[in-house]
């Protein structure tokens, strides 16, 4: 079991910044991929960006060159740095864990807003 908290979430004006920091605690030795996904409203969840136990890094096209995400194993932590936020970044963001031949685990996740 592997258990993820997130913090960070908030309302910002469009153009800003925010730091999304993810937790992870459990059989965090056991984990692959770290990532962060996001909700929007009437909308599917998407990958945000994801980062592999080998420090390999992928980005939704819509966030590339704004979002950078970062993990640290010591720490047990994946963050994601949000910068020239824009409305439609506007979203339920989910941190997310992934073990090989077990599956996905997911947080409770943390409001985005974005206001224009």
């Amino acid at each position: 079991q592997v258990q993820l908290v997130e913090s960070g979430g908030g309302l910002v004006q469009a153009g800003g910044s925010l730091r999304l920091s993810c937790a992870a605690s459990g059989s965090i030795r056991r984990i692959n991929a770290m990532g962060w996904y996001r909700q929007a409203p009437g909308k599917q969840r998407e990958l945000v960006a994801g980062v592999s136990s080998a420090g390999y890094i992928n980005y939704a096209d819509s966030v590339k060159g704004r979002f950078t995400i970062s993990r640290d194993n010591a720490k047990n932590t994946v963050d994601l740095q949000m910068n020239s936020l824009k409305p439609e970044d506007t979203a339920v963001y989910y941190c997310n864990a992934k073990i090989v031949l077990e599956g996905d685990y997911w947080g409770k996740g943390t409001l985005v807003t974005v206001s224009s």
